[in-house]
């Protein structure tokens, strides 16, 4: 029989171990989760193509720079034909200008187009700097990353929504989603997920990819996270189904605001496109 002295010692050892894990290994350990995305009256030149989708990436003091180049180079030999960001570019500090334009000087590029949406932390702090975000989208745009700010881009015959960012009350459903065309195919990126309750989606049905709950970063086996930063608890990561016809996917996020994940690995999602 164990003593518990032993029992002791070896529960300590677990904790610094997880511990360690946790701050050490998992927030650095990228998987990259692939799956289809089946979209009606897709074109055929787009079926079997590959989508990436990143998120919340947060280029700041928190996060490696060489580990985020290090997922982009692995998203660039993919050889995607579609990349979409959907928010959360930076944790803002005082060199963010440089330090932004240093690191997306090598993320991956999109054979057909490489677009993206803003975040509440590219609005800097309080989410509250509009300024700040007109710099982070020159410095976006500057290295062939479109930034939709609530308008519609056609990538080959799909239309891609891009709503601007809930928090920073720059969220506007309403005048664009009314202006895609319901009969051909289409998809919205919203960085936050509690955006799919709100009113202004009467017209659209499909997909909407988010991101801005990291998965709760942390969650106990058999349990959900504790902390996730929604009104609707259960929009952690991962698919869900909604009502008009609508399905949501959270990525998991490739960056973090606090060193720590546990059993919630960074991520970045390839979809192979389907005609359905």
């Amino acid at each position: 029989m164990i003593s518990r002295r032993r029992f002791l010692q070896l529960t300590s050892l677990g904790t610094l171990a997880t511990g360690l894990y946790s701050w050490r290994v998992e927030p650095y350990w990228v998987e990259f989760v692939r799956r289809p995305l089946p979209i009606p009256r897709l074109p055929a030149r787009l079926h079997g193509r590959t989508l990436v989708h990143f998120s919340d990436i947060h280029v700041g003091p928190r996060v490696d720079d060489d580990y985020l180049t290090g997922a982009f180079q692995r998203a660039s030999e993919l050889r995607p034909d579609l990349v979409v960001v959907t928010g959360d570019f930076i944790s803002y500090h005082d060199d963010i200008y440089e330090h932004a334009a240093r690191v997306y000087r090598h993320f991956p590029k999109g054979r057909f187009a490489t677009l993206a949406i803003l975040g509440n932390h590219d609005y800097g702090p309080n989410w509250a700097h509009p300024e700040i975000a007109r710099r982070i989208v020159e410095i976006l745009e500057a290295q062939g990353i479109t930034v939709l700010r609530n308008r519609v881009a056609d990538v080959e015959g799909l239309q891609v929504v891009g709503l601007d960012d809930l928090w920073a009350h720059a969220f506007q459903p309403t005048p664009i989603l009314t202006t895609v065309d319901a009969g051909k195919p289409s998809l919205v990126l919203s960085h936050n997920p509690d955006t799919v309750d709100l009113p202004g989606w009467d017209s659209f049905e499909g997909w909407i990819l988010s991101g801005h709950t990291h998965g709760g970063q942390c969650r106990p086996p058999f349990l959900p996270p504790p902390m996730v930063p929604v009104q609707n608890k259960r929009y952690t990561a991962g698919e869900f189904q909604l009502s008009g016809n609508r399905r949501l996917y959270i990525n998991r996020g490739l960056g973090h605001l606090i060193q720590v994940r546990f059993n919630v690995r960074p991520e970045v999602t390839v979809f192979d496109l389907e005609a359905v």
